[in-house]
């Protein structure tokens, strides 16, 4: 039971960032309403989910690749260093990337999902969890290399971590979505973005909190 707390983290991550109208619930709210239809709503999300799962699972796949080329202190200060940098980035220069325009297809969703969860660090989230204590389903470390040796990530647990971390992102941000798309007509547009907090802050604290984690594990 103790060795489960990182998937319960790696769940409770995964609906945060779909708490983030910046990971598409909003852009497939804005769809639906355009097309006037929940089912365009729905569609989007699939792709727009897709796409997020890739960015995180690229960042995880980026770790796998250097975790046996540096010590495991060095990786989490490379780590570290990586998440302060974007905290510090999304602070005081909070910009997201621009899309084509709202008739958009499956495609260009996947791709403007992977570019902004990639461009918030939304993998490198991540990566102090799955750096910490062997979950379930882990390689364990090499005897021979001491107790700062790193975790082995097997295929197995980054494909469970994505599938994790991404149908609670799906769940949070599908139900905000229809949600937002359903009583849009009673709130208004204008009120709808007054009474959203200004989730940028929030995120980039959000970052340097997870450096702070992946120094501490």
């Amino acid at each position: 039971m103790i060795r489960a707390w990182p998937w319960v983290l790696l769940g409770l991550l995964g609906a945060y960032h779909g708490l983030n109208p910046a990971m598409g619930w909003l852009f497939a709210m804005a769809i639906g309403l355009q097309e006037k239809s929940r089912a365009a709503v729905v569609r989007a999300l699939l792709p727009i989910a897709l796409g997020h799962a890739a960015a995180i699972t690229l960042a995880i796949l980026v770790l796998r690749s250097i975790q046996d080329v540096f010590p495991l202190r060095t990786l989490k200060l490379i780590v570290a260093a990586i998440l302060f940098a974007l905290g510090a980035y999304r602070i005081f220069r909070a910009s997201h990337p621009r899309g084509a325009g709202m008739r958009v297809g499956a495609r260009d969703l996947f791709v403007w999902s992977f570019l902004m969860a990639s461009a918030h660090g939304a993998g490198l989230m991540l990566v102090p969890i799955l750096m910490a204590e062997p979950m379930p389903g882990m390689g364990h470390p090499l005897p021979s290399a001491g107790p700062a040796t790193n975790v082995h990530l097997t295929a197995a647990t980054i494909a469970l971590a994505v599938l994790i971390h991404t149908l609670s992102l799906l769940a949070v941000s599908g139900f905000l979505a229809i949600f937002f798309y359903e009583t849009y007509e009673k709130l208004g547009l204008a009120r709808l973005k007054g009474r959203w907090f200004n989730f940028d802050l929030l995120w980039a604290i959000a970052l340097i909190i997870a450096g702070f984690i992946a120094l501490l594990m």
